[in-house]
């Protein structure tokens, strides 16, 4: 199965490029789904359908759902629910519903995410396409799968054994309930599907990101700093959509001074992104809606060319051995030296760049390395280890 993934800032028309590029890769007869993990879901307006959380056929090899991210939430937790209940309200006297407070921010989201890896697992389908939520929630489904594992460990640490065996007494003690077999079993379940989702999601050949795009300055910004959190990630970026480019006949007169505006961004859009190919499209005439124009549009963007295909591929990180140590590369494009911080612990190396932190866990080879220095230049980070 393909995937591919589109996202960026909310209002650039993910969800117009998304749907546009399904019919095309549905028309030459392979079965596609879209799904949409954003909450404020129009991909049913743009094929002018109602959907809901399973797939309902658009058209010839064509499927679409919107994601019900409260289902998908439930069905996530399992027995572990029933458990966090017990410990969040075994003391509680404030009258908050149960389910109130198992409201964690972000896993609603991340339960969605877990869809992707459900279809690619039962394989019905060739193409999968998701509408991603605006940039924001984006970059917080793609690290959860990383960071929720050690979460767990922290919330729950306990083995099955030593539950047994001191359960109860912690449970007369502390007054707090004891996990059951069952809850275990779901807390291994779920962080191996995250486990799996992880690894399926870092996979180049199989899943591409695409970053939707408008020539506006303050929303090349936003795409910029997406890029480089995607990267942070180690995931794949293989193209740049522009969309909603004035045609420029309809920047004369009143709009005239759009004309400058418009070609600095788009020329910023090609120098800052000259790796990866750029895709454009023209503000359309009527709205993007139905599958007629959907197709239309979809061959006004990408021509002759086949969107499934895997259109680049970057290294995120190198590791060269020199003689006096170690050196490691990061790719980090357009980050800001001022906001990066960096820290090892152990095998791991903790880089936070602004609100965004990721953990990396070292390669064999210079695990027991220590950081001897480390700058940014040229878009990357480079580190040297003895």
């Amino acid at each position: 199965m393909r995937i591919i993934l589109y996202t960026g800032k909310g209002g650039v028309g993910k969800t117009s490029i998304a749907a546009a590029t399904a019919c095309k890769i549905a028309r030459s007869g392979k079965k596609v789904l879209i799904m949409s993990t954003d909450q404020a879901h129009s991909l049913g307006d743009s094929f002018e359908q109602k959907l809901n959380n399973k797939p309902v056929m658009v058209s010839d090899h064509l499927y679409a759902m919107e994601i019900d991210a409260v289902a998908e939430s439930e069905e996530a937790w399992g027995n572990m629910q029933s458990y966090i209940k017990q410990i969040l309200t075994s003391r509680s006297q404030s009258g908050l519903e149960a389910e109130e407070l198992l409201v964690f921010p972000g896993l609603e989201e991340l339960f969605s995410l877990l869809k992707i890896l459900d279809y690619y697992e039962k394989g019905d389908y060739d193409v999968l396409i998701v509408d991603c939520a605006p940039t924001g929630e984006t970059l917080s489904l793609l690290k959860f799968p990383e960071m929720f594992g050690g979460f767990i460990e922290k919330v729950l640490p306990m083995k099955r054994k030593a539950a047994k065996i001191g359960g109860p007494l912690i449970e007369k003690l502390a007054k707090v309930p004891m996990p059951k077999d069952d809850v275990f079993d779901d807390i291994d379940a779920l962080t191996a599907r995250l486990g799996a989702l992880q690894k399926l999601m870092s996979n180049k050949e199989i899943v591409s990101l695409r970053i939707v795009t408008t020539p506006e300055k303050i929303v090349i910004k936003e795409a910029k700093r997406n890029y480089t959190c995607l990267h942070m990630y180690n995931y794949n970026v293989d193209a740049i959509i522009i969309n909603r480019i004035y045609p420029g006949k309809a920047l004369e007169g009143y709009f005239n001074h759009w004309v400058k505006l418009q070609e600095e961004g788009i020329t910023e859009i090609e120098e800052s992104f000259h790796k990866l190919p750029i895709f454009r499209l023209e503000l359309q005439q009527k709205e993007i809606r139905s599958l007629p124009v959907l197709e239309e549009v979809a061959w006004i963007l990408y021509q002759d060319q086949e969107p499934t295909a895997v259109f680049a591929k970057e290294k995120i990180f190198t590791v060269h051995k020199c003689e006096e140590g170690y050196r490691m590369e990061i790719n980090l494009p357009f980050a800001d030296k001022q906001e990066m911080d960096l820290n090892q612990k152990g095998g791991e190396l903790i880089l936070s760049i602004k609100n965004e932190r990721r953990r990396f866990l070292l390669p064999d080879s210079i695990k027991s390395k220590e950081i001897q220095s480390a700058k940014y230049e040229d878009g990357k980070l480079k580190l040297f280890l003895i």
